[in-house]
């Protein structure tokens, strides 16, 4: 597949049919050297016919009544009685991916706090921490007639590391990136000049697709979802955000084995809640099958290889899975190549690649094989100056410093940029960049006015 045509005299781009949904890879400053002569290279984005239409759409081949119903689930507002709580951010997962159509990004912005000591970070887990939720359900009548007022979660005093933002993330495409393999990702950082190469997140996976071989409960994965690529997959990103972004705890089945990575509740500030003060849900778990009886829902006994996620996880997993890519607005053909030309000349294409992935020939989650598509990013995380110092227990300062390369597709849905939403514009976002985006940050500095103003305008139409 050609996806960047190279060539060293200066030619009119061809018509491309952006509105009829083909993509084009642009995005924001990346990690790279100093440019080169501006003449050295022109780069024609060669696009790929995807078939989407229109911001929200479903991939190519999803069933509408499965991808209808799972769109309503994410879109689902969840109440006490349902198990959200004691402390919580939001109560239904459109609430913070919205922008452009259900399952965007937001100007939701979520807390964190930690703490460095001897040079090593501590997400402080036993204060409530790393993620401080910021609501509680407030008081109210718990089981057996408890009287329940779960407190509001505050930094605490030992905290190093302060009010940290963290910004909502779009979800177009996910289950494209959920399909790829491991090798996809990683073979971008030997591609990358040593000063600018990333580094890849090895994670575990805490909750694999059941109905993907090639993903094993517990194994070793590269992560390619969040902020800093620590999550490994779909499922696991729905899992943890519906306990800790809502507060509902869940089990689930995965290949006869149990998952309780989910089950337990959020304890406020680290202090146990009152029996039958996390929230109105009944105690599904109740102890059987090492349930425990805190679990808001379950699926049960596992054994005889039962293979299921609790019934609200799969229908996120579900909705973001066959989501598609947004597609981008329409621009002038010649502003397209000169602002691609531009990005790559000044060394953003370095991190945001300009390039296709390609799903499998038979993906595991059910998108559409040998699929293209360029969200724009190399998934692997670096220093560029923008980071957060959150990070896991024990990792360095250094390492809590990186982050991912930002996937740019579906760019112009979007109004607040950086991990922190800190930046209301493109240009905003390139004046942050640091460290190993040094040399493009100056380069983007230095361009002409041409130059400048195409390169943000295709970026804009991204």
């Amino acid at each position: 597949m050609n996806s960047v045509i190279r060539s060293k005299t200066r030619h009119q781009a061809s018509a491309l049919a952006v509105g009829s949904g083909l993509i084009i890879a642009l995005g924001l400053i990346g990690c790279a050297d100093a440019p080169g002569d501006e003449n050295d290279e022109l780069v024609e984005f060669a696009s790929t016919e995807q078939s989407i239409t229109a911001v929200g759409d479903a991939l190519p081949g999803t069933v509408a009544a499965d991808f209808a119903e799972a769109k309503a689930g994410f879109e689902s507002q969840e109440e006490i009685t349902d198990g959200v709580g004691p402390v919580m951010n939001e109560f239904a997962c459109v609430n913070c991916h919205s922008q452009g159509a259900t399952g965007g990004a937001s100007t939701a912005i979520e807390r964190r706090y930690g703490r460095v000591s001897n040079g090593v970070f501590n997400g402080l887990a036993n204060r409530g921490g790393s993620l401080r939720q910021l609501k509680t359900v407030g008081p109210f009548t718990g089981l057996n007639g408890a009287r329940c007022n779960p407190p509001l979660e505050v930094e605490p005093p030992e905290a190093t590391v302060h009010n940290v933002g963290r910004l909502a993330t779009p979800l177009f495409g996910a289950g494209l990136i959920d399909s790829l393999s491991d090798s996809a990702i990683t073979s971008n950082q030997a591609n990358q000049p040593t000063g600018q190469r990333g580094t890849i997140v090895r994670t575990t996976n805490l909750l694999p697709n059941p109905n993907d071989p090639n993903q094993t409960l517990n194994g070793s994965r590269v992560g390619r979802f969040g902020w800093k690529a620590g999550v490994a997959s779909l499922a696991q990103f729905s899992a943890d955000a519906y306990i800790n972004e809502m507060g509902i705890s869940t089990q689930h089945c995965i290949r006869g084995n149990s998952v309780l990575a989910f089950a337990r509740e959020s304890r406020p500030n680290g202090v146990a809640n009152a029996p039958g003060c996390d929230d109105l849900a009944p105690p599904n778990g109740g102890g059987a099958f090492g349930i425990p009886a805190e679990t808001d829902d379950v699926v049960g006994d596992c054994r005889g290889g039962v293979n299921e996620l609790q019934d609200d996880v799969n229908l996120f997993f579900v909705f973001m899975t066959h989501l598609a890519p947004a597609p981008r607005t329409a621009i002038d053909p010649n502003i397209n190549l000169q602002g691609g030309t531009v990005f790559n000349r000044i060394g953003c294409a370095t991190c945001h690649l300009l390039r296709d992935y390609v799903t499998p020939s038979r993906p595991g989650n059910g998108v559409p094989g040998n699929f293209s598509f360029r969200p724009r990013t190399d998934f692997l995380v670096h220093d560029i100056g923008t980071g957060d110092g959150i990070g896991n227990d024990g990792d360095s300062v250094a390492t809590t410093n990186r982050v991912r390369t930002a996937p740019l597709w579906g760019l112009h849905h979007r109004t607040l940029f950086l991990h922190d939403g800190s930046a209301n514009s493109i240009e905003a976002a390139i004046a942050r960049h640091r460290n190993q985006a040094d040399g493009s940050r100056i380069a983007f500095n230095n361009l002409n006015a041409s130059d400048r103003a195409a390169m943000l305008a295709a970026m804009r139409s991204d």
